[in-house]
């Protein structure tokens, strides 16, 4: 049986089957693949928590893709996290809330 691989449900599907953005999306020092950083920062490049840019590499408005001109732009109907556009949140409620929020669900 071979294996598959998830492509993300935001991706750009340039490829058909798999996420042409996701295989060239790099880590921010240029040097590897997203996910797969060895420089000095990996410690953080290699990690994820919240949203993500469209292929799921790296951080939402971080894109290091052929995309990333368009996917490192805010949009104007953001999701809850404030970094996606309204219908395509990949924060999964994860995102921490912003400094200039106040949390009325504890209260």
């Amino acid at each position: 049986m071979t294996p598959t691989h998830a492509v993300p449900v935001d991706c750009c599907r340039r490829s058909g089957e798999t996420c042409a953005c996701a295989a060239e999306a790099r880590c921010s020092c240029g040097k590897n693949a997203a996910m797969h950083c060895t420089c000095e920062r990996s410690s953080a490049e290699n990690k994820l928590g919240g949203a993500t840019c469209s292929c799921g590499q790296r951080p939402a408005l971080d894109c290091t893709c052929s995309r990333a001109e368009t996917e490192n732009k805010k949009p104007a109907e953001t999701c809850e996290c404030g970094k996606r556009p309204k219908n395509h949140c990949t924060c999964d409620g994860t995102e921490t809330a912003s400094a200039h929020e106040t949390d009325f669900t504890t209260k």
